[in-house]
């Protein structure tokens, strides 16, 4: 299998609007720049791997079916652009290998999808997000959308990319990946 390069991206505040434990489509608000932003990056080559911790599983606020309807509209929305979703459903006390800033989504991605990770990209709006991407040698990029502004001045080590938000990411991004890859 060929490896292609990936951008794992962070859910709630950079693909969409925050909203405190999602459960119901009719309250999911996708950016107004969410949909070029997949399509620059899905331009320049790349997968499009959502990485997303939905700990309101555990919490008994919305089940799985649930969230799975949300990905549903969201890949309805962006015309089935996602190439696939990874959810972490636990508790942040639960100690799981899934839950960012562990490895277990990202690690299934790579396995399943046969992903290039020297050349692939963790996009998100929090300091976990930078962290996984680092720890799972990724290159990072932080928006300020979401709790990006706030996450910002947390940062241990600042990431490769800071946008105003994923449609300013995805254009740096694109430009690097056509300089790198000449495509």
């Amino acid at each position: 299998m060929t490896k292609r390069p990936a951008i794992f991206l962070d859910r709630d505040g950079t693909l969409i609007e925050e909203v405190n434990y999602l459960s119901r489509v009719e309250d999911l608000r996708l950016f107004s720049f969410s949909a070029e932003a997949i399509e620059r990056l899905k331009d320049a080559g790349f997968l499009i791997i959502v990485v997303t911790n939905q700990s309101g599983i555990g919490r008994g606020i919305y089940s799985e079916a649930d969230m799975h309807a949300i990905h549903e509209a969201i890949q309805n929305e962006l015309n089935g652009a996602i190439d696939a979703f990874y959810f972490c459903p636990h508790l942040p006390c639960d100690g799981c290998e899934c839950r960012k800033p562990r490895l277990g989504m990202i690690e299934a991605a790579m396995r399943d999808l046969g992903v290039d990770r020297e050349n692939s990209w963790m996009v998100g709006d929090k300091k976990i997000d930078v962290e996984t991407g680092r720890a799972a040698e990724l290159r990072t990029a932080l928006v300020l959308t979401g709790y990006g502004t706030q996450h910002k001045v947390l940062l241990d080590d600042a990431p490769d990319i800071i946008g105003v938000d994923l449609g300013e990411v995805a254009t740096e991004i694109a430009q690097i990946a056509n300089l790198e890859f000449q495509v």
